[in-house]
């Protein structure tokens, strides 16, 4: 990553969330599944699709003709700029609009309802638990958690329908062989995880024990 995008992620992750919105997952989730939890704060949802029948931004082949033909027209402006800007910071111009691939799969792939249903989120965090999965919506969280909506699950999976979840690969499988990406970034989060892991893949549901 060069300099210029790093210092971009850097300030993205200290400005993004503000502190509260964890707790307020954690004390929703542990309540109505009664068991001890893992929350995560997803960052930039607006992944990538590698599924037939869709295309990369996720919507559906041969739909919304109209819509698409000014977005490339938009997407062209954009990359104009952010290449511009790029080049007078000394950087080399990228792909500012280029999706990087978050789900993947047969046609109707299984993965396709977490992930469409994240499409509208604004502040999207993974809660886990022993048996239960979800996806829980706070809204932005760059705003004062004290004047922000009441947290709600936008999707929620429970053993044994739920998919495999790899903390390790940070992927969600299906049984049809359908995966979608979790995008788990950012020092916070890593820093977080590593509370309750222990390599290679044991899970403290409780926090990892004190080291003597």
């Amino acid at each position: 990553m060069s300099g210029f995008a790093e210092n971009v992620e850097s300030w993205a992750e200290q400005t993004r969330v503000r502190p509260g919105f964890r707790e307020r997952v954690e004390v929703l989730v542990r309540d109505r599944w009664r068991e001890p939890v893992i929350v995560l704060h997803l960052g930039d949802t607006d992944v990538g699709y590698d599924v037939p029948g869709r295309r990369q931004d996720g919507t559906v082949e041969g739909k919304r003709l109209v819509r698409r033909f000014f977005w490339n027209i938009l997407r062209g402006i954009g990359a104009a700029v952010f290449a511009v800007f790029a080049l007078a910071n000394g950087e080399r111009p990228g792909l500012p609009f280029q999706r990087k691939i978050g789900v993947s799969g047969p046609e109707n792939a299984m993965a396709l309802d977490l992930a469409d249903r994240l499409r509208p989120v604004k502040g999207a965090w993974l809660a886990c638990s022993p048996s239960c999965l979800a996806v829980v919506d706070t809204g932005t969280t760059a705003t004062d958690p004290a004047d922000a909506p009441p947290p709600r699950i936008v999707w929620e999976a429970r053993r044994p329908q739920a998919p495999e979840l790899s903390f390790r690969k940070s992927t969600l499988t299906w049984p049809d062989g359908s995966i979608f990406r979790l995008p788990i970034h950012g020092r916070t989060e890593q820093q977080h995880l590593r509370k309750f892991l222990e390599f290679p893949d044991v899970v403290h549901w409780n926090g990892k024990p004190p080291q003597r």
